[in-house]
Order: C-alpha cells, then structure tokens, then sequence
C-alpha cells in the first residue's frame, strides 16, 4: 500500500494518511484534550501541519508517529497561547474563603484519572499500547528501550492502575483501559 502511494502526488499520499490515520489521531487529541470540540480543532490543525509538510515525510513507515508528534505539539500549543486566569491568595486568606477548605477528588474509579496519575514511564507506554495501539516492539523503539523493559513497564502499569481503581483482577482493568478505545469520533475532515 505504501508503495504505491509514495509513487503518487503529494495529495493523494496526504488523503492516504487522512484515512488511515485520523481516526488513530483524534482518539489521541481526545485522551490529551479529554473535549471532543478540542480534539476536533487538534486534529484539524494536525493535518493543516501534515499537509503543508508533507513532503518531509521520508518514510511512510513513520507516519503514524510522525501525526501523533504533531498532534501532541499542536494541543501543547493551544495551552502555549492561552492566560489562565489566576485568583490572588492573599485575598481568599483575607476574606476566609471556603474555596481554601475544599480538597480536591482524589476518586480513581475514573480509569482516565487513574491513567494520568501514573508515572510518565508507565502511562507512555501504557497509552501507546491500550490507547494507540502500538505492538510492544514499536513501543521499544520509539521509547528506546527493550521488549522486556516495555512488557515490565506495562506490567507495572496494570498492577498500578489495579491499585489506584482497587480491582481484583488485572483482566479487569486491561478492559476497562480497552474500553477507552470506544470514544465517539468524526469522519469528517
């Protein structure tokens, strides 16, 4: 397949990404983004970028990691761009606000919380096996590391998640984490 469409224009090898791709690329904007109109915007702007680069693609074979880098560059940009509003302490402590009492919830039956409260080293390879899809040998490569230092990381990871979701049974949460792949997604471009 990728043969024949490294022989064709350049817009026919963009449309061949689009297809095959954009739904791996909107699951990913909508795990980062966790806001499907975000997601949406992030997956527009991932393949504005794709297009416009799209010669500088040199191995088809790359592609999919090459979309999923833009895409996460791109939702980091949103935030890059975007003032936060910031609320001055010294008056909440001034007017006794109860805004300081509250703590924040800390329930881990939610497995996307549970996911991100993971440590990057479990969590990257953890969502680029249940949530991307990757083979363990492509997560090795693009980690660097080995296929049992990945198998043990998401072996770690499972037995983390088991903990931080108080489940029983590690079948459990690989469903659960599987079960994340069901996001609503939109064909159109």
């Amino acid at each position: 397949m990728y043969a024949c469409i490294s022989k064709t224009t350049s817009s026919a090898r963009f449309e061949g990404l689009c297809a095959r791709y954009r739904p791996d690329v909107f699951r990913f904007a909508f795990w980062l983004a966790r806001d499907s109109a975000i997601a949406e915007d992030v997956v527009q702007e991932t393949f504005l970028r794709a297009w416009r680069a799209i010669d500088s693609l040199a191995d088809p074979e790359a592609a999919r990691s090459w979309l999923l880098a833009i895409a996460r560059r791109e939702h980091a940009r949103l935030y890059e761009r975007k003032r936060h509003t910031t609320v001055p302490l010294d008056e909440l402590i001034a007017n006794d606000d109860p805004a300081l009492a509250s703590v924040p919830s800390e329930d881990h039956s939610d497995i996307g919380a549970a996911i991100s409260s993971l440590d990057t080293d479990y969590r990257k390879p953890l969502v680029l096996q249940a949530l991307m899809g990757y083979s363990t040998e492509e997560i090795a490569r693009q980690m660097g590391l080995t296929r049992s230092a990945v198998l043990s990381r998401l072996y770690r990871a499972r037995l983390k998640l088991r903990v931080a979701l108080g489940t029983t049974d590690v079948a459990d949460v690989t469903s659960a984490v599987r079960s994340i792949k069901a996001t609503p997604q939109s064909c159109a471009a």
